[in-house]
């Protein structure tokens, strides 16, 4: 099947929901950046993705990268895609130009984000990871830092990977032991073992470029003790070449469920197999125990673009499933037919179809919408408005990363489904879409780990200030669709009411489950009971609540953004554009169909707090 990036999508979705040309209009844009550039940029992307990118997908499923003695050889293709992906400057997009990159607003990266995930999500893994460490050292490196590696990621295929988990900590970074000794000349020596690196070791790059986690020998105890290096594969000379080999050595790759293009590296430091001596020379990024606080900017970054990785194969899923609908001809119509029909005008067939759709522009358009909050909080030139939209931003990315990735699972899902039997034969395509995906709501952070951050950090933390404004905007719109309910045509009408009754029930139940969140952590102990037992259950009572608390909030913000997407067709409702009718069809049956869901959600948030103690009682007995 022939990939085709959703272009037309993608360009309402920054118009009408992220509101690009007001980003444009800031003067960091202004003068170097127009909507006719952006679109232009995104049709030379879909170009690259379509034709270069995604032709080498299947290929990396059944010919993945192969290890032998502690080097890698990727899939055949990849690395001459990999240079032209560099040498067209797509990996310098939103990168400031003082850097080498084009200083182009992160909607427009996002953009092309998704497009090279869909196209190919192993490959993608790659520039994902360098915008990252990108991000992490333009943010907290030296000058001298900066200077030295970000423009070679940027210009010169060298490539940045994350190295947080280790074989006996996984997600509990306190448990990191990798070593970090300090050196008479200021660097120091690593030396450990991290695990389930992506492109940790590969053949697309002059140099890769690792950013460490690992404690000095009189580090605290735990996370505070953590530190941040900098561990080139490759030295780097004076003269910004690279030089002698380091002490880092992949000693195996991973043989997984899915993306198995992408290698995922065992990587030993200190394994005195490089040309430097023993332990792995390394830099320190700003200062020593303040490690987590800098890998959290990377791990944001990464985090919001695996939320688009999901965006992206659910699209991908979809595009196979509507073409395989379409041409599987099987079955009479229900309605009484003499010949056979595709499957396609099966009402569940077409449920399915809605179902994928509906969830992937839902999604779509709330990424969308956090990279514009990112654009603004970077580039507006009010203080307030910045600072208002940073904690937009970073509300939203926990709304991204598990909407996107979760709803990416029961996407793919679907698309086997519609394919039937055929869909569980490899050759189709579809099964791969499904073990992609299975990853994405594991790593940077499971959807567990995203929830338990949305209740601590981003409702507890504030009073949910921010979740309760949100809810008020969302009032506003619905209020929008009562004003326009007059001018809607008495055919669609019945449509628009069961839109704006299910719109005004998800907000209701959003509402309440910020006020049960809220209330399960502030337990107010009553005469008579254990005041530390009480508080301690209220606690629980929270975090057992956080992923259904998360889901509601992924389900309702992706209702919000098909309603605002529906108002806006309806406003050109006389352009004769189908896909306006299209997409307004597409909204009307997210809020029928998908938009219920946060009725259950908001009973099995209610109802966390007995669900905990049953299961309590049920691992006690089992024990």
């Amino acid at each position: 099947m022939t990939f085709k990036v959703p272009l037309r999508d993608i360009r309402f979705c920054l118009k009408e929901i992220a509101a690009l040309e007001e980003v444009l209009a800031f003067p960091a844009f202004k003068e170097h950046c127009s909507a006719d550039m952006i679109d232009a940029g995104l049709e030379e992307n879909a170009k690259l993705v379509e034709k270069i990118v995604a032709p080498l997908n299947g290929l990396g499923d059944t010919q993945p990268p192969v290890w032998c003695n502690g080097t890698v050889a990727t899939t055949a293709g990849f690395s001459d895609a990999f240079c032209q992906y560099v040498q067209g400057g797509w990996q310098g997009l939103a990168h400031p130009e003082k850097w080498g990159g084009q200083g182009l607003p992160k909607l427009m990266a996002a953009a092309t984000c998704e497009a090279l995930n869909a196209a190919n999500l192993a490959f993608a893994l790659c520039p994902l990871l360098t915008d990252g460490v990108i991000e992490a050292l333009l943010t907290v490196g030296t000058d001298a830092q900066r200077a030295r590696y970000v423009p070679a990621m940027i210009n010169r295929r060298w490539t940045g990977t994350m190295n947080l988990t280790e074989s006996q900590a996984g997600s509990d970074l306190a448990q990191i032991t990798t070593r970090a000794v300090r050196q008479p000349d200021g660097t120091y020596r690593l030396t450990g073992e991290k695990i389930f690196i992506t492109y940790g070791e590969h053949d697309m790059a002059e140099n890769i470029v690792h950013l460490v986690l690992a404690r000095v020998h009189d580090a605290p105890k735990g996370i505070k003790g953590l530190s941040l290096f900098i561990v080139p594969k490759r030295l780097v000379e004076a003269d910004g070449n690279v030089g002698k080999r380091n002490d880092v050595w992949c000693a195996s790759i991973e043989h997984k469920l899915g993306i198995h293009a992408s290698p995922t590296a065992v990587l030993q430091y200190g394994s005195d197999k490089g040309e430097v001596g023993q332990g792995a020379v390394g830099e320190l990024v700003g200062q020593e125990n303040h490690g987590l606080a800098y890998m959290f900017i990377m791990m944001n970054a990464a985090r919001f673009a695996v939320g688009q990785q999901g965006i992206a194969v659910s699209e991908r899923a979809t595009q196979a499933a509507y073409a395989y609908a379409c041409g599987r001809v099987q079955g009479h119509a229900v309605e009484g037919s003499s010949q056979a029909v595709p499957i396609v005008q099966h009402p569940d067939v077409r449920r399915m179809l809605m179902t994928m759709t509906a969830l992937t522009q839902a999604n779509r358009a709330v990424a969308f919408l956090a990279a514009g909050a990112h654009d603004r909080a970077n580039h507006h030139g009010n203080p307030e408005v910045c600072k208002q939209q940073r904690a937009l931003y970073e509300f939203l990315v926990p709304v991204v990363k598990a909407g996107g990735t979760e709803s990416s699972l029961e996407v793919c899902s679907l698309g086997v489904q519609v394919h039937g039997g055929m869909g569980f034969i490899e050759e189709t395509g579809a099964a791969q879409y499904y073990r992609d995906a299975r990853i994405l709501t594991i790593y940077e952070g499971t959807t567990a780990i995203q929830a338990n951050d949305f209740v601590a950090r981003k409702t507890l933390k504030n009073g949910g200030a921010m979740a309760r404004t949100q809810a008020e905007e969302m009032r506003k719109t619905l209020c929008k669709i009562n004003e326009m309910m007059n001018g809607v045509d008495p055919a669609d009408k019945p449509a628009w009411i069961i839109m704006a009754q299910h719109f005004n029930e998800a907000i209701y139940h959003f509402d309440q489950s910020i006020k049960q969140v809220l209330a399960f952590a502030n337990v107010k102990v009553t005469v008579g009971q254990d005041g530390d037992a009480a508080a301690a259950a209220g606690t629980r009572a929270a975090y057992a609540a956080s992923v259904p608390y998360l889901m509601l909030a992924c389900v309702t913000f992706g209702g919000w953004m098909m309603v605002r997407s529906a108002l806006a067709c309806e406003s050109q409702k006389n352009s004769g554009d189908s896909f306006l009718q299209q997409k307004l069809n597409t909204a009307m049956f997210y809020c029928a169909h998908i938009l219920p869901r946060t009725g259950a959600l908001a009973a099995a948030i209610r109802n966390a707090q007995v669900a905990d103690q049953a299961g309590a009682r049920v691992m006690a007995a089992e024990q």
